[in-house]
């Protein structure tokens, strides 16, 4: 990647952001599973697309493949908008209740309001909510955290804070995402700095480039609309193109 930005003349600071564990260590997603194919939960909560579509994936490596949307059928589902609301059409879970827009963990708790259920599920991906929790834990419910991963933070993190830094700084003219996965550890980085706010507004004002639509579901997540995706998904598309683009989209995005 370096070599490629040196190449368009940029000026690259690469920082590592992950490194790969067994699916089998997802272990509080089996626990999830255990439970909800006993009938434990009264209600699921989906957060986000990605993290729904990834569970199914590490449930699939240890029961059924249908096993986990055949359960979800049997429950009442909370999406938090259109992503995961997409994901369960895949699994062919119909029936769900959409947050609305702005699709923030205040639409859960008000689509949400005044239901029976309280033994819940949240399907998390990338960082907790702590807000939701707290406050389905405020109505009485018994709450249960499902984090979904593949990927933990690399050994070294020390780049990646210090990219965080340079981000709420506002040091960088472009910002390249080249998997899903480094949007939320870019954020739980920037979280345990105390500058995740500062790290988001940094991203406003930089061109964000995506290598695809799943790295660009993940920043929408976060509220981060990528400027553009490369022809194709692959680095050496990602960086040329961002090169040829970079300075018209920074021009008008900086102007705006």
């Amino acid at each position: 990647m370096a070599a490629l930005i040196t190449n368009q003349k940029g000026d690259p600071f690469v920082a590592p952001s992950m490194r790969e564990v067994p699916l089998e260590r997802n272990e509080e997603a089996f626990a999830f599973a255990e439970k909800l194919f006993a009938g434990q939960f009264d209600m699921v909560i989906l957060l986000t697309g990605v993290g729904t579509r990834f569970l199914d994936k590490v449930l699939a490596t240890r029961y059924p493949p249908d096993r986990f949307a055949a359960a979800l059928r049997t429950v009442p589902i909370v999406a938090r908008g259109p992503k995961p609301m997409s994901a369960l059409r895949e699994l062919q879970v119909p029936g769900a209740i959409m947050a609305p827009e702005p699709n923030t963990w205040r639409e859960i708790l008000a689509v949400t309001e005044g239901r029976p259920e309280r033994r819940i599920a949240v399907q998390e991906y990338g960082r907790p909510n702590p807000e939701l929790l707290d406050a389905l834990r405020a109505r009485g419910c018994e709450v249960t955290r499902v984090p979904v991963y593949q990927w933990e933070l690399p050994a070294d993190t020390a780049p990646l804070r210090e990219a965080a830094r340079r981000l709420a700084g506002r040091l960088f003219d472009v910002t390249l995402f080249t998997t899903s996965v480094q949007v939320p550890h870019l954020m739980q980085i920037a979280g345990e700095q105390g500058i995740a706010d500062q790290v988001r507004a940094g991203l406003l004002e930089t061109v964000v480039s995506s290598i695809g639509p799943t790295t660009t579901e993940a920043l929408e997540e976060l509220g981060i609309r990528p400027d553009m995706e490369p022809s194709h998904p692959k680095m050496g598309n990602l960086v040329l193109e961002t090169a040829q683009r970079a300075a018209d989209l920074l021009r008008t995005k900086r102007a705006q």
